[in-house]
């Protein structure tokens, strides 16, 4: 079905549940608000933090919002979003946002990325932020690799700010002994949780108000059985909506009721 015909449907003006959201614009539920306060306490510190938590419940949204937020001038932010780029990556990549050019043999690119990370903060005056997304799937060489990273002056000075972003599998591979080391440094923990019944309701309304319907389109049994079926994630909420939404749309109503919250899931978990 073509967006522009939902759109027209329903009167929005722009698409509802998308990803495509300024900072500014983003829902803050409890758990999103402690989230963004704990990693900007993190980057302040310039501490090695874990965040976790299910797929879909807005892990990278809310380092998005945390990172957004800091003053540019001050700080350089470097994202990884595809930890398969092996242990030599992690270095290329942080040699290659900081502005060098990556040297081929790992033993030189090792000392060029520590001596990048130093020289943002002494010469430039830079405070630097890495964001590893999906860090479940970093291998053991790679956590490794990050945790030397952070040695600085003989342990005495931390040289950037980490953030481990990843699903809940993370966590638990950090607590094996052979990661010690690394647990020991972690000075932040968090692990998202889910949205409560009120705030599903709440987050729906948000980005319908966003999209230019602030009246009632969804019904409460309708939001009850998203939000059962969601189990409060917002990106499952998302998509649940947005099919709710095209099978009320089908059925030529303006309100999504219970019937039509339940086409949605049996469209979505249908095999």
């Amino acid at each position: 079905m073509s967006i522009d015909l939902l759109q027209a449907h329903y009167g929005f003006t722009r698409t509802p549940f998308g990803r495509d959201l300024a900072p500014g614009m983003l829902h803050k539920n409890a758990g999103h608000g402690e989230a963004v306060a704990r990693i900007s306490w993190c980057i302040a510190e310039k501490a090695l933090g874990v965040i976790t938590g299910e797929v879909g419940s807005g892990k990278t949204v809310a380092v998005r919002a945390a990172t957004t937020a800091l003053d540019a001038s001050r700080h350089s932010v470097i994202y990884l979003g595809n930890p398969a780029v092996g242990a030599r990556g992690i270095y290329a990549t942080i040699v290659t946002a900081l502005g060098g050019v990556p040297r081929f043999h790992k033993a030189a690119l090792i000392p060029q990325a520590a001596d990048a990370l130093a020289a943002e903060e002494a010469e430039k005056g830079k405070r630097v932020v890495v964001c590893v997304d999906e860090a479940h799937l970093l291998s053991a060489d790679q956590l490794e690799e990050l945790r030397l990273l952070t040695n600085a002056d003989m342990d005495s000075h931390a040289a950037f700010a980490c953030l481990l972003i990843g699903q809940p599998t993370l966590r638990r591979r950090i607590k094996l002994g052979t990661f010690a080391a690394l647990d020991q440094r972690i000075r932040l923990r968090y692990a998202m949780p889910s949205m409560s019944d009120v705030e599903t309701a709440g987050y729906i309304a948000h980005h319908l108000a966003l999209a230019g319907r602030s009246d009632t389109m969804f019904s409460d049994d309708a939001v009850a059985l998203i939000h059962q079926v969601a189990r409060g994630l917002p990106r499952a909420v998302n998509n649940l909506a947005v099919q709710a939404l095209v099978a009320a749309y089908a059925t030529n109503k303006s309100i999504v009721d219970e019937a039509s919250a339940r086409a949605a899931v049996t469209e979505i978990t249908a095999d």
